[in-house]
């Protein structure tokens, strides 16, 4: 276990993931225990409270510690905490649950969430786990020739696969308020290797929600390489597995990992509340 001066941290997994105790998130937490909080999501890019009792002013003020909330595009937030959106799947829906594929959160966006903090409200008795895959270590485990072709490579991000008229949102997700929208369709450009704003270290940028192609190709032709690179970038040994109880927070960078909703909890419900903080135009 290591020890840092305002909590107890313990790591669950070789590349990434650690659990946090000693620190109430409902409480006015001091600068020095947030400054700790910001240079343990550094070091482990996810980190994961227990046993916290959160509204949802709660964890709108603990978000808002690390930056501005984001405002998601087509999920609309609770009546009177907006920026705050329930993720919820009730026991008799038998569709796949939000966030059920790997990726990393709003790509689609010009700016990207930095980070974002989750609240188990309801867990299932079991199943519903949440994986979570560091990006640092899938970049810099790819040959020198594969880091080359990708440093000058751009992709290109849309929502149309879950949230356009046509997506996943049309027949999924009932009881989220989910509004597809023709937004959705609009494309925006990252650096498939982006460089991480905080630390310098670069790490790979695509995921399987929102990457569609590569820029100035077809989306037949950037097929290949992508569906590698989501392979690769979700290998077991890059990965950490969270299994939630009622109560529990996960605060990932939502700049340096890929998560991964999992669905085997049919007949059972699980709610949770997201909030997302704002993030940088990647570089």
């Amino acid at each position: 276990m290591s020890n840092y001066q305002h909590f107890q941290l313990q790591q669950i997994a070789g590349t990434l993931g650690a659990e946090v105790s000693g620190v109430d998130l409902s409480t006015q937490l001091s600068d020095d225990v947030i400054a700790e909080i910001r240079k343990a999501l550094l070091d482990h890019l996810v980190l994961f409270f227990r046993d916290q009792n959160l509204t949802p002013d709660s964890q709108i003020a603990f978000a808002r510690r690390f930056g501005d909330l984001d405002q998601h595009d087509f999920v609309k937030g609770l009546p009177d905490h907006p920026k705050v959106i329930r993720v919820l799947r009730e026991a008799d829906e038998t569709t796949m649950n939000f966030g059920g594929t790997w990726h990393c959160d709003v790509t689609h966006q010009e700016c990207p969430a930095m980070g974002s903090v989750l609240y188990g409200v309801d867990v299932p008795p079991y199943g519903g786990d949440t994986l979570f895959a560091n990006q640092y270590i899938a970049y810099e485990t790819l040959s020198a020739g594969m880091q080359q072709l990708l440093d000058g490579l751009t992709a290109v991000h849309s929502a149309r696969g879950p949230f356009s008229p046509t997506g996943r949102a049309a027949s999924y997700w009932k009881n989220m308020q989910v509004t597809p929208s023709e937004k959705a369709y609009e494309e925006v450009e990252h650096p498939a290797v982006r460089t991480h704003p905080e630390t310098g270290r670069k790490l790979l940028f695509v995921n399987r929600t929102f990457t569609v192609r590569f820029k100035d190709m077809t989306e037949r032709e950037s097929a290949p390489l992508l569906q590698y690179l989501f392979e690769h970038a979700s290998q077991e040994q890059f990965t950490c597995r969270f299994r939630w109880t009622k109560g529990a927070v996960a605060f990932w960078d939502n700049r340096a990992v890929l998560h991964h909703a999992l669905g085997d909890y049919s007949g059972h419900r699980r709610e949770m509340l997201r909030v997302a903080i704002s993030g940088d135009r990647p570089y």
